[in-house]
């Protein structure tokens, strides 16, 4: 099995691990300030992994303006991509906004082929849009919104949002390859560590002073609460790692689609471990998510 594949699909369970651990903060934190945990806690990780590895490595990195123009693109278009998504959902509009959401596989293809070059098979666009459907099934048959309803209101502000929010993901993930292969780095651990540390710095500054500004008092609770947050952090670096190492390694697309087995861990939880009752819809959904990256792994 190819490394990018390993770290993909580790990247995803350890995502879908720091939702879970998310949740608990939600009660507590404002949603912005349970995201900032994953930023702010994950930062001093990311840096002594960068630590590590650079003694260890005789890797000699080139980091040039391009590095930075693309580290820089890729670390707010993330944060923007966060605040978009909670926009939609602000608008009642959670089913719609993340099923829009998740067409940041076919935008981050695209954005592959404009920003970087590189070529995207039919293949594999093929099993991305399979990848969607089954998005599409799942986000209607949760909410109890008919799939048709969903399909049909990308109009609406929040289906805006969420298209947003996924450009912004997209935009995101292929600035985070070019700032990686623009290091011209032997291997691929050090470029995406080195990445991963420059955008969470970037993210982490964004959004401590937007907290500090616009939701006084917010830092301090996020302070009182940090054993919660140092274990969110700690998944979403972890998880960072696994992201940033796949798209260093294999196309942003790629690695974007096959990512799309995060929600089949998340189907999985809900079944095996909190006994949810589940839907013909759920299932169907479940199983074209099932073929497209089966689709894409015989690529």
């Amino acid at each position: 099995m190819e490394a990018w594949i390993i770290f993909t699909v580790a990247a995803a369970f350890l995502q879908n691990l720091r939702n879970g651990m998310q949740k608990s903060l939600n009660s507590i934190l404002s949603t912005t300030g349970a995201a900032y945990t994953r930023f702010a806690f994950g930062l001093p990780l990311a840096f002594v992994y960068w630590i590590v590895l650079y003694y260890l490595s005789d890797d000699q990195l080139n980091w040039g303006w391009v590095f930075w123009v693309y580290a820089f693109v890729g670390g707010v278009a993330q944060v923007l991509a966060m605040v978009s998504l909670l926009r939609s959902f602000a608008l009642r509009g959670f089913a719609v906004g993340t099923a829009y959401a998740k067409t940041e596989t076919l935008l981050t293809a695209i954005f592959t082929v404009i920003l970087l070059g590189e070529k995207v098979s039919g293949q594999v666009l093929i099993a991305i849009i399979i990848s969607l459907v089954g998005v599409f099934l799942l986000s209607s048959a949760k909410s109890g919104t008919r799939l048709q309803d969903i399909l049909f209101s990308w109009t609406e502000r929040a289906a805006l949002y969420g298209l947003a929010s996924a450009c912004l993901l997209g935009l995101s993930a292929v600035s985070y390859r070019g700032a990686a292969l623009s290091m011209d780095g032997e291997g691929a651990l050090l470029p995406a560590a080195s990445t991963l540390l420059v955008a969470l710095t970037i993210q982490t500054t964004l959004m401590s002073v937007y907290l500090v500004f616009y939701e006084k008092g917010e830092l301090v609770k996020v302070w009182e609460n940090r054993r919660k947050a140092a274990a969110v952090g700690l998944a979403s670096m972890l998880g960072s790692v696994g992201w940033f190492t796949a798209m260093t390694l294999q196309n942003a697309a790629y690695v974007r689609a096959l990512g799309q087995v995060e929600l089949i861990f998340t189907f999985l939880t809900s079944v095996l471990i909190f006994r949810e009752r589940i839907a013909k819809a759920e299932i169907g959904g479940t199983l074209l998510i099932v073929g497209g990256v089966l689709i894409l792994l015989v690529e």
